[in-house]
């Protein structure tokens, strides 16, 4: 049954991080988050709410999306055409919204919303919802770039201590070979390891990048800048190693032109990045037809989007363990009532009505810096 959209509440909440992440794009100490709360209405009047999360940051570093534009075009452009397009369910944001250009991060947040209450109001869990089967997905951890090896060396033994199946290495020019050379040689030869450089090389950096090759590592995760795909694809001639990509994954058309073009080897799915949850499982049905594997990548989400991830992460194409890490990897207390945690490496995929989470208003209160609401007219 399709809704009308009623309200909209934006919500910006700020969240100190338990320890500063530092990537090859800059170093985040707190977030500063926005969310999308929706009120849906059914004919005879019946409401139902739903929680979405923008994952764009503070500043236009990761992608052109920040947070205060996010919340600027939701305001001003999206919202007043969801408004006058009437009864809608998920599928339809996508659509209704495919000519304004851009802002995928803005118009995830919003489908994610519309998503959880269509989902709540049947009583369905996301992982129901898509057909997932599995119910235990393995995960892994991100670990940003340290000033000193001592100091990685430490932050990883932690990591592996708590459990995590994968380890995930930020490197940049000059935190790269060694830094990934006493990892390896900490974790031994049976963890799983990968890197992430965030775009930090250029196409003349192969044969650097090609030493890499020694550390039996799953993949080099967006090594160029995104836009360069044919550079990633001249890359994958150069190294042995797997090319990921994650930034230059936007939509499945263009997922499909990267996989064809061998610039793609294996793929980042972050579902804020493409648009929403339903682009990313067009992504993942067109990797699995074309045999790539994927994984679910992060954006330092709240329970909300941890909940939404893992219920993607699920479907059997994700076959390499995401950064889906507990939420006290980053917060040392989260917005949602039953925050994800780790068991032997894995996380239990959610089974409630909706995406997977609900919210503790009485913190979640403590934390907002900024309420706006919106009501269709």
């Amino acid at each position: 049954m399709k809704r009308r959209i009623e309200r909209v509440e934006l919500r910006r909440i700020g969240l100190p991080l338990v320890a500063p992440f530092r990537t090859s794009f800059g170093s985040q100490t707190e977030r500063d988050i926005l969310l999308v709360r929706v009120e849906l209405a059914s004919d005879d009047g019946d409401l139902v709410e739903g929680w979405g999360e923008c994952t764009a940051l503070s500043e236009p570093s990761y992608s052109p999306e920040y947070v205060d534009g996010a919340q600027h075009v939701i305001e001003h452009h999206l919202l007043p055409r969801l408004f006058a397009a009437g009864p809608i369910e998920a599928a339809d944001v996508g659509p209704t919204l495919s000519h304004m250009h851009g802002h995928p991060m803005a118009k995830a947040a919003l489908e994610m919303a519309v998503l959880d209450a269509q989902l709540r109001a049947n009583n369905q869990s996301f992982a129901e919802f898509l057909g997932a089967e599995n119910t235990r997905i393995p995960v892994g951890v991100s670990v940003g770039i340290h000033d000193t090896i001592d100091d990685l060396l430490s932050t990883v033994q932690g990591y592996v201590d708590d459990g995590y199946v994968r380890i995930k290495l930020k490197i940049e020019p000059g935190s790269d070979i060694e830094h990934v050379a006493a990892v390896r040689d900490l974790i031994g030869a049976n963890k799983p390891l990968q890197v992430d450089a965030n775009t930090a090389y250029r196409r003349t950096d192969g044969s650097h990048l090609r030493r890499l090759d020694d550390y039996d590592l799953l993949l080099i995760e967006q090594p160029l800048p995104e836009e360069d795909i044919i550079g990633h694809a001249r890359l994958a001639d150069e190294v042995e190693t797997p090319i990921c990509l994650d930034e230059s994954l936007v939509s499945a058309a263009g997922t499909a032109d990267a996989i064809e073009l061998g610039a793609c080897e294996i793929a980042n799915i972050k579902p804020g990045r493409v648009g929403g949850y339903l682009e990313a499982v067009r992504i993942h049905d067109l990797c699995v037809s074309k045999g790539v594997p994927v994984w679910c990548g992060g954006m330092l989400e709240t329970g909300i989007g941890r909940a939404a991830n893992a219920g993607l992460a699920a479907l059997p194409g994700f076959t390499l363990p995401g950064d889906i890490s507990a939420s006290t990897r980053f917060y040392s207390q989260d917005i949602v009532t039953d925050p994800i945690t780790i068991d032997d490496g894995h996380v239990t995929v959610p089974t409630t009505p909706g995406l997977g989470f609900e919210i503790d208003t009485t913190f979640l209160d403590s934390v907002t810096t900024g309420t706006e609401v919106i009501e269709s007219d």
